[in-house]
């Protein structure tokens, strides 16, 4: 049996109107969620971004503030959220949210879709001058020990600057 998209897209429209389900972008739906004191609540950027690059073998690295906030290095929550893909690159908007998908080097997404990548990724963002003791500290408190031991593993995966602060992390060390 063959669907008919024009069908489909009468049904999602309806479903809309009737508030079940919110257009976030083209082709990009989901249920809206009400919070008392903060309203509509977006979906989170990286549930976005996997929903956009679909079940294929497009491959997502969060990258830039998104990724040191993620992992509590940071405090800013970017307007603009980067993520690093061997897709196309393209900019979604949800609601106030900028989600840019950029086209990188595969050395760039060697750890894709691994706490690594977003932890190598998170340290380039921030430099070389701005890692520093509680900063490690944060990390090691923020990664599992299943994470940590894979971020041992990855660690060639690093520019060399990174790679003793990854190594220090890693091991649980105080000081890199």
């Amino acid at each position: 049996m063959k669907e008919d998209p024009r069908a489909l897209g009468v049904v999602l429209g309806r479903l809309t109107k009737q508030g079940f389900i919110r257009r976030l972008a083209r082709g990009l739906y989901d249920y809206p969620q009400d919070h008392p004191q903060l309203g509509l609540l977006t979906p989170p950027p990286d549930r976005i971004a996997r929903a956009l690059a679909g079940k294929g073998k497009t491959r997502l690295q969060a990258s830039g503030a998104y990724a040191a906030n993620m992992l509590r290095l940071s405090e800013q929550v970017p307007a603009k959220v980067v993520f690093l893909t061997d897709g196309p690159a393209r900019l979604v908007k949800v609601g106030n949210l900028e989600i840019r998908f950029r086209h990188a080097a595969p050395r760039h997404l060697a750890a894709a879709d691994r706490v690594s990548g977003t932890v190598i990724q998170a340290l380039r963002h921030l430099g070389p001058e701005q890692v520093s003791p509680e900063r490690m500290a944060t990390l090691r408190e923020v990664l599992r020990p299943e994470d940590r031991a894979r971020l041992a593993r990855d660690v060639g995966l690093a520019p060399a600057w990174m790679r003793p602060y990854l190594r220090a992390v890693a091991e649980g060390v105080a000081d890199a």
